[in-house]
């Protein structure tokens, strides 16, 4: 039976989260016909528990911003983890978010959590702000089994230049699919132009 942890994130539920090696994450735009937004995240050590009612993620430039686009729209934002070993289990977690880059004057405490945090590609720490914790049966999740890490989004931006990144940046993730607003290169490459559509 589903149980939810007015405690927050804290005992076996946190052990729990920080154990599984990916998640996913859920936004949608205010509009009733705009796309909602489902993302994978992954990537060992890049999931922070910053008390109980407060996690952070790592994020990676990507291919869209549709969670950034959201955030910034209504701040909006569901994390689920399930268990593919072990009892079933499906935790999640309901909040607020927010993006925060590295202009940003609380970056530097944020992305000491992060051991990648200085590598080429990082983009934003996602924040969020917890307001309901719970869990589920996963009785019908299959069992998987864990091989390892994907080495390729890293490798992708090794070596490429803060310019090269803004640039990306610029064409890829300025605004979401339904065109809202989502990331300012400038906001996380000095000197990059800056062309997220205007919210």
């Amino acid at each position: 039976m589903g149980k939810v942890y007015p405690e927050g994130v804290t005992g076996r539920l946190k052990q729990f989260i920080l154990d599984q090696p990916v998640y996913f994450t859920a936004t949608a735009p205010l509009d009733a016909d705009g796309h909602v937004n489902v993302s994978p995240k992954g990537h060992a050590g890049s999931f922070a528990v910053l008390d109980e009612w407060t996690v952070a993620y790592l994020d990676w430039t990507g291919s869209g911003a549709e969670t950034h686009a959201h955030l910034r729209e209504n701040g909006r934002i569901t994390l689920m983890w399930t268990a593919f070993s072990g009892p079933p289990t499906v935790v999640r977690l309901h909040g607020r978010g927010e993006a925060v880059y590295p202009e940003d004057p609380r970056w530097p405490e944020l992305a000491a959590r992060f051991a990648d945090a200085d590598q080429p590609g990082i983009r934003a720490v996602v924040l969020v702000h917890v307001s309901r914790v719970s869990d589920s049966c996963g009785f019908s999740i299959p069992f998987m089994d864990y091989v390892g890490e994907r080495p390729l989004l890293r490798s992708y931006w090794d070596g490429k230049s803060e310019e090269q990144i803004g640039a990306y940046i610029d064409k890829k993730n300025s605004a979401s699919i339904d065109g809202l607003a989502a990331i300012d290169a400038s906001s996380v490459v000095p000197g990059a132009r800056g062309t997220a559509a205007a919210g």
